[in-house]
């Protein structure tokens, strides 16, 4: 049964991160669209809000495709678990709050944490992942669980973050 509930973790994941990423680029889901979140990522000290936009989105849209394709798992969750990272990072240092509803980072936190537990965990028998490594044994140590992954993921997707959270810190100090 876990590998059901692999299945329908990284599906639903890969919902959540297909949501996000269009909301951002084409307002879909209720969400801003290109110009607008290009203007509010401006505002909250991501410079060129366009740019950085589409490459949120970008991220986002290759991490969903991946997690539920279980296509290159451990890479996935690095991805998506980095720019939930951001996100969140994004929300808390410019509420100055952790929790959700005062404006913080609480619920993209939470998904970082989950893809990263994914990538870690592996992403179960029903996933291309399972299919490739039995197909062709030396990918396997790339994408089975292993104690590299518990390691990389979380301090890949920690450092990858790091550099987004300076520019916050030094855009709120101008």
């Amino acid at each position: 049964m876990i590998d059901v509930a692999l299945l329908v973790l990284r599906l639903m994941l890969g919902a959540i991160l297909f949501a996000h990423a269009t909301q951002k680029l084409f307002g879909w889901f209720d969400g801003n669209g290109l110009k607008k979140q290009g203007t509010l990522f401006e505002s909250l000290g991501l410079k060129p809000g366009g740019t950085m936009v589409v490459t949120a989105a970008s991220m986002e849209l290759i991490a969903a495709t991946l997690l539920v394709l279980g296509l290159a798992t451990p890479l996935a969750a690095l991805i998506g678990s980095a720019t939930m990272l951001v996100a969140g990072l994004t929300m808390h240092l410019n509420a100055g709050q952790f929790w959700n509803a005062g404006g913080g980072g609480e619920y993209p936190y939470v998904l970082a944490v989950v893809m990263a537990a994914v990538g870690i965990g592996g992403a179960g028998q029903f996933s291309m992942d399972r299919m490739l490594a039995a197909g062709w044994p030396p990918l396997t140590p790339w994408l089975e669980p292993s104690w590299i992954h518990a390691v990389v993921i979380p301090v890949v997707a920690l450092l990858s973050a790091l550099p987004f959270a300076l520019l916050l810190r030094r855009g709120r100090q101008q």
